[in-house]
């Protein structure tokens, strides 16, 4: 336990530029006092002390607005930036170095029963605001973006974005969508079906317009055939 609490406050340090010294950081940094909290209430709930541990969980809650239910696995270097709003449910497992940002919820769908909460693998990021549902893994080196909402299993080496999410970078390459925009390197779901709708009315005019010009063509010929025929009979 005082080996993770170690690597907590060192990740904090190498994470943060606003962080100076490793004192204050533990004086001041309300996502290190919560994880604190969670590893000391998850070492009673391993012993089956389960009261114990879910007391010094609430308390951290009321302290610093951040849930970390004394259940879940959490490993070595875990930061909670900011921090307010978190919530971590019973069944989440988190690997190595991950950073959350606040608003951050890993928890559950209300569908499933055992494991119920995410998994999550080494060096991820979750970005603030995000949703990660269900006994879904997320794999290593994964970033989610803020405010994504994420329901399915994502691969190592991935970054996901949107509404529901989806993955926007593989291996450190842009997955090419139907839309090719770019708002700052993450693609808007919203712009993206407009642009959809934008591509197919402008199909739609090309077809008109191909139309009006067939039709125009017929009543050209049309008018030409009735006038030579006049002519024949005058």
């Amino acid at each position: 336990m005082f080996e993770h609490i170690k690597a907590d406050i060192a990740s904090v340090k190498a994470r943060d530029p606003a962080a100076r010294n490793a004192f204050e950081i533990i004086l001041t940094y309300s996502g290190l006092h919560a994880v604190l909290a969670y590893r000391v209430s998850h070492w009673f709930y391993t012993h089956k002390l389960f009261t114990v541990a879910r007391v010094i969980s609430q308390t951290a809650r009321f302290l610093t607005g951040i849930e970390i239910h004394p259940g879940a696995k959490i490993g070595k270097g875990f930061f909670i930036d900011h921090g307010m709003g978190v919530v971590i449910g019973e069944t989440t497992e988190i690997g190595d170095n991950c950073l959350i940002y606040q608003g951050v919820t890993l928890g559950g769908t209300g569908k499933d029963k055992g494991k119920r909460h995410p998994t999550l693998g080494n060096n991820v990021m979750v970005g603030a605001g995000a949703r990660v549902l269900g006994p879904i893994k997320i794999g290593n080196n994964v970033k989610v973006a803020a405010g994504a909402v994420v329901l399915e299993p994502v691969p190592d080496n991935c970054t996901c974005v949107g509404v529901p999410a989806r993955i926007v970078k593989r291996n450190g390459k842009r997955v090419k969508s139907d839309c090719d925009l770019d708002q700052i390197h993450i693609p808007d779901p919203v712009a993206q079906e407009l642009c959809k709708q934008l591509a197919r009315i402008e199909k739609l005019e090309k077809q008109v317009k191909e139309m009006n010009k067939e039709e125009i063509k017929r009543i050209i010929t049309n008018a030409s055939t009735a006038k030579r025929a006049n002519s024949d009979k005058n």
